[in-house]
Parts: C-alpha cells; sequence; structure tokens
C-alpha cells in the first residue's frame, strides 16, 4: 500500500519529467524560430545589394539625362546595418548576420540609406 510521502514522491517525478519534455519541446520550437529569422534576414540583404546594383546597372545603361529616386531602407527587420559603395565600384550590405558585396560599374557618389537619386550626365553615373 502506498503511503501519501510515496505518491507526493511519483506526482514531483512525473510533474518534473514532463516539465523537462516541455521544455525541450518548447527550445526545439525557439530554435527552428530563431533560425527562419536569420535565413529570412540573409534573404533581406542579399536582396538589397541586389536592387540597388539593379538601379546601378540600369543607369549604366540608361542614355544621357537619366535621373531616378530609389529609396534604401532605413533598418532590416528593426536592426541597424551599413551600406555603402567601395572603390566607386561595388556594394557592400552588412548586417548582424550577414555580409554581402556585388561589383557594379563605375560610379561616383555614395548610398544612403532613405530616398537617394541616381543620375547619368556626361556619361558618368552618379549617386546623391
Amino acid at each position: 500500500m502506498k503511503t501519501k510521502a510515496q505518491s507526493g514522491m511519483e506526482f514531483m517525478i512525473i510533474s518534473a519529467t514532463v516539465l523537462l519534455f516541455f521544455t525541450l519541446i518548447f527550445l526545439s520550437i525557439q530554435r527552428n524560430v530563431s533560425e527562419k529569422q536569420k535565413e529570412q534576414e540573409i534573404i533581406v540583404v542579399e536582396n538589397l545589394a541586389l536592387s540597388v546594383q539593379e538601379e546601378i546597372s540600369i543607369a549604366l545603361s540608361a542614355s544621357e539625362g537619366y535621373s531616378r529616386e530609389f529609396i534604401v531602407p532605413e533598418k532590416i527587420f528593426g536592426k541597424d546595418y551599413e551600406i555603402q559603395i567601395v572603390d566607386n565600384s561595388t556594394i557592400y550590405v552588412k548586417s548582424p548576420i550577414s555580409a554581402i558585396a556585388l561589383s557594379t560599374g563605375k560610379i561616383n557618389g555614395d548610398i544612403l540609406k532613405g530616398i537617394n537619386i541616381i543620375k547619368k550626365e556626361n556619361g558618368k553615373v552618379y549617386l546623391n
């Protein structure tokens, strides 16, 4: 016959086992969600770099007098990031977990977060 102490101990063991089981499931789900968010951020960084590269490519191949305004977001998923033109021929985007550098044609100027103006004058492409 079971005593009250034995029943209490069995209850505590079962409760601890159930709690451990749910904790492991929660941690597994949390890890998967975190990985998905990182993957999405990497994709957004790549798409941003490709988008700016495409704007520059269009301007390089456009006729004289081409001018266009485009927007670069202030933050990616609420996080700060860096974006810059390196050596007048490479777009570089870096977030806390990802970085990408893409070659562009010769361009004069710097890229800014927010509104950017790209134009072609005298055979050269100017940014801002």
